[in-house]
């Protein structure tokens, strides 16, 4: 049963489409937990609530949950994903100015950088772990225990 709402109380009024914080989870593949710690650790902020106090989310926090999902295995500290979140709600502000919104984007390029470093670091950890199962199999050819 989803739990879709247009529009439940005056304050998110010219949102859209809300969720509630179980159909979010869901849809980003985080549990509840989970996402309310990303909302106590100020990574996204409910855009309403129900008359019951059921947190209520845009698709925007949909879309941060989903970069924090991405950002996570690529060993991102939360104060990292804050900045990056920032960063880019700052370049989708209307009415930027040309010298503005390229210094916003040359910020993004340095994000671009850490995340190539970042993935970098991971195939190398991924080579070492291939390398050592390889020898394990190896290790189990010999004796004959596979």
């Amino acid at each position: 049963m989803s739990t879709t709402r247009r529009n439940v109380s005056g304050s998110g009024a010219g949102r859209g489409d809300v969720h509630q914080i179980g159909e979010v989870a869901e849809q980003v593949g985080l549990s509840l937990r989970t996402v309310r710690y990303y909302e106590e650790a100020g990574l996204l902020t409910p855009v309403d609530r129900t008359v019951g106090g059921f947190r209520l989310y845009d698709r925007d926090a949909i879309e941060r949950l989903l970069l924090i999902r991405k950002m996570k295995p690529l060993g991102f500290s939360l104060e990292e994903m804050r900045a990056l979140l920032l960063l880019r709600d700052e370049l989708g502000a209307p009415g930027l100015s040309p010298e503005v919104r390229g210094r916003l984007r040359e910020r993004l390029a340095t994000w671009v950088t850490l995340a190539e470093q970042k993935l970098a670091s991971l195939r190398d950890q991924v080579d070492v772990a291939e390398a050592f199962v390889d020898g394990l199999h190896l290790d189990a050819d010999r004796t004959g225990t596979f």
